[in-house]
């Protein structure tokens, strides 16, 4: 199955932006979520462990992630990727007129490792519309929705 996308229309901010002020854009149209009880399950499946193990070693990885992240190291889980914080700051004159309250928030950073990042290459992309019609339009004249939403 492709990932499913529609279209919106956004402001441009681009360099051609006074000839035209909009533009459309693919974004992800996703079909639900995968909770943690089912990818539990999915991998206890897999494998010769329960999915209760599997839930055991995920909220310790979580524990330990969260301890790892905050003494400042970034994390390093193999094939799968890397997680890293990040931070966001206000800007100051100087480096003497930097306050440590300055910075607004922090947020995690995943790098996705080898495996993933094969997937975000060979990853099949169909419009939305195209995933839930045979016959169907984007145009709203004729019955559709921008975007095929």
């Amino acid at each position: 199955m492709a990932q499913g996308y529609k279209l919106v229309e956004k402001k441009n901010l681009g360099r051609d932006a006074a000839e035209q002020p909009t533009k459309v854009y693919a974004i992800p149209k996703y079909n639900g979520y995968t909770d943690m009880d089912t990818l539990c399950k999915m991998i206890g499946a897999r494998s010769t462990v329960s999915s209760a193990d599997v839930k055991a070693v995920l909220d310790n990885l979580n524990f330990v992630l969260d301890m790892e992240l905050q003494a400042g190291r970034i994390v390093q889980l193999g094939e799968f990727g890397n997680f890293r914080l990040s931070l966001s700051s206000e800007g100051a004159n100087d480096m003497e007129g930097f306050d440590r309250s300055m910075i607004v928030g922090a947020r995690v950073i995943f790098t996705p490792g080898a495996s993933l990042k094969k997937t975000l290459k060979t990853t099949n992309f169909a419009s939305f519309a195209d995933e839930t019609t045979a016959t169907g339009t984007d145009d709203e004249e004729n019955g559709g929705t921008p975007g095929g939403v």
